[in-house]
């Protein structure tokens, strides 16, 4: 896949960011949550993030909720526009803290590695964390792998 996102899918990607916008604003509406909306088009990708300038987000932040709530606006484009949609949603800084945690499980890894180890497992998560743990891993000088199916696909870490 090219880096450069074409008129037409930066659109259709700009419009399922704007459908999965519009469906959490209507759950946090009936959680009388304030949130304000961005949306970016980046890596083929739809991101949404939502904000607050209060606490009503931080309920929502935790990794499971998030994942929850982005597996929802993902049904919601898909019955809207009947095609799967790989959204990424971000609630309250909710990936960065997410990333900065995966650079930590890694690090361990590594030490374990370190210390003697053939390889490190890491415990089962969603495409994108593995994607992101391969990246910090390569940049870490290392190498990884993702094995197992569906939710128990997991990422092993091995020096090169």
């Amino acid at each position: 896949m090219s880096e450069e996102v074409s008129v037409t899918s930066r659109e259709a990607l700009e419009a399922q960011g704007d459908i999965a916008a519009d469906y959490l604003e209507g759950l946090l509406d009936i959680c009388d949550f304030d949130g304000d909306f961005d949306i970016e088009v980046r890596n083929g990708r739809a991101y949404v993030s939502v904000a607050s300038s209060g606490s009503d987000l931080e309920r929502l932040s935790h990794a499971d909720s998030v994942a929850a709530l982005q597996e929802l606006a993902r049904l919601a484009v898909q019955a809207k526009t009947g095609e799967f949609s790989r959204l990424i949603l971000d609630v309250g800084g909710s990936r960065s803290a997410r990333e900065a945690e995966l650079e930590r499980i890694v690090e361990a890894a590594i030490s374990r590695i370190d210390e003697g180890a053939v390889s490190a497992s890491l415990p089962p998560m969603s495409s994108y964390e593995r994607k992101l743990v391969h990246d910090i891993v390569a940049e870490r000088g290392f190498a990884s792998t993702s094995r197992g199916e569906g939710a128990e696909r997991h990422t092993i870490i091995t020096a090169r």
